[in-house]
């Protein structure tokens, strides 16, 4: 008879789960026995909430980030430096020896210029902000197989080359007004920030080399074998390049692919046409961005009454503690249905046109499982870990039933960690499949990772008893129990 009715309890619980303290003692009727009758009840309990600092979290994107800004809401400054290393298809080649063309006064093979452009395709801020950065040579590559966290910094960790190593000032705009309007305006045009790399080059032997791309070049006419595959070309060749920014505010790029162009004249039958090769930064080698917030503006956030905040990259999470005791009193035998916490906006008032954007994707998990769920590159289950999409109409993010969450903290073993009942909220990046058509589309989550784009709001709670942060638990038991 008790199975037949756990899908009542079910279509109860939700029409239940606005209500408070209502008991449906008459479920049924006559239809069940009144020693098996079952009672499906609600209650709302208030939540408690603070800001806490993200600390140096696991970025896991192919996007890189490049610039400074200040966040109009919190008046928090955000750097961020790129590295990236430059992919090799394997069995590259370049233009055989004798077609190449361009030659110095001894005959020798030489690039006739060499740049490396940082294209992106979205960027934050303002484009015509006067930016300035450095563009290092990496003395030894940063390897693969290591948990690299935001705050890795090459310089600090001597992977930047120091003798004699390529630094190359260079202001920008994201705009480029050195690219004329006939340029910037065809549809094949990327955006991207262009790094000239023509100035005299030494190597770590001490040869002289007119520029970077001339080095490149002779380095495969002398070992092409060097250049077989991206491990041998970073290990042997170019360990790869960091861009730090030096002065300036306003902007930052979300940079897609890095390229180095070593152009250059060849024969092509009986004429001669300027010709290029390229090495690209792609996901198929290591790229990392380096952030850098105003740390004691953080802590100044911290310490705010009457709300708290999320705020990327690498910023502030949202902590909230549970009342599971609460919960649980006078229900130690009853099962939890349903359990629906919203947690409310509080809208930005700066009048910034630059103001940063709303996190969109919001996971739940317990304070204790933060640094594991992303080192191991987890999904939501739906247990212990929950999403949550910005909702535009509410101006809330609404978790309809973590249950689960309840649940294991009351299995929690004595002693218990000093976070038993506390979650964090994290705004996540998702990464998506979508399968069909119509009706029968499905998109997938595959991956979820920090948010490392602009992002910042301020959240409701942080106050005294009564300040509208509550979670509503349906509850359900059959007479007897």
């Amino acid at each position: 008879m008790k199975k037949i009715f756990v899908f009542l309890a079910l279509a109860v619980s939700m029409a239940l789960i606005t209500s408070c303290d209502d008991t449906t003692d008459t479920i049924g009727g006559s239809l069940i026995p009144d020693n098996d009758k079952l009672v499906v009840s609600t209650d709302s309990f208030d939540v408690s909430s603070k800001t806490i600092p993200a600390g140096n979290v696991i970025p896991r994107t192919s996007t890189g980030y490049l610039g400074k800004m200040t966040d109009a809401e919190t008046n928090t400054q955000v750097t961020a430096n790129f590295m990236t290393q430059f992919h090799v298809l394997d069995n590259y080649q370049m233009t055989v020896a004798d077609s190449i063309t361009s030659r110095d006064a001894s005959k020798n093979i030489i690039a006739d210029s060499c740049e490396i452009r940082l294209f992106y395709k979205g960027s934050y801020g303002d484009s015509l902000a006067q930016m300035k950065l450095t563009a290092y040579e990496l003395n030894k590559p940063v390897e693969e197989g290591i948990t690299y966290r935001s705050n890795f910094d090459p310089i600090a960790n001597n992977y930047v080359r120091t003798n004699g190593g390529i630094a190359v000032n260079r202001s920008y705009t994201l705009t480029d007004l050195t690219e004329p309007d006939s340029v910037r305006k065809t549809s094949n045009y990327v955006k991207n920030i262009n790094i000239k790399l023509n100035d005299q080059y030494t190597d770590k032997d001490g040869v002289i080399y007119n520029n970077f791309g001339t080095y490149l070049m002779r380095k495969y006419q002398s070992n092409p074998t060097a250049f077989r595959n991206s491990y041998h070309f970073l290990h042997e060749i170019c360990p790869g390049f960091y861009f730090k920014i030096t002065d300036g505010e306003g902007s930052m790029a979300k940079i897609e692919q890095a390229q180095i162009n070593i152009y250059y004249r060849a024969k092509k039958g009986t004429s001669e046409k300027e010709t290029f090769t390229k090495l690209v930064g792609t996901e198929e080698v290591l790229q990392l961005t380096n952030f850098s917030n105003d740390q004691a503006k953080l802590q100044d956030l911290i310490k705010e009454t009457g709300h708290t905040y999320l705020k990327t990259p690498a910023g502030l999470f949202t902590q909230l503690t549970l009342p599971i005791t609460d919960i649980l009193a006078g229900h130690e035998n009853d099962t939890i249905n349903s359990a629906k916490i919203e947690i409310k906006r509080v809208n930005n008032n700066a009048s910034s046109t630059y103001n940063f954007g709303i996190p969109q994707n919001v996971l739940m998990l317990p304070a204790d499982s933060v640094e594991t769920f992303f080192a191991k590159t987890r999904l939501n289950d739906n247990k212990t870990s929950f999403l949550a999409s910005y909702n535009t109409t509410k101006n809330s993010y609404i978790f309809n039933n973590i249950s689960g969450l309840i649940s294991f903290f009351k299995q929690a073993k004595s002693p218990r960690s000093e976070n038993w009942g506390k979650v964090v909220l994290v705004p996540v990046e998702l990464q998506t499949t979508t399968t069909g058509s119509g009706a029968s589309q499905k998109t997938t989550v595959n991956m979820i990772s920090n948010q490392m784009g602009l992002s910042s709001t301020k959240l409701l709670g942080n106050t005294s008893a009564g300040n509208g942060l509550r979670i509503t638990v349906v509850y359900s038991k059959f007479n007897n129990n």
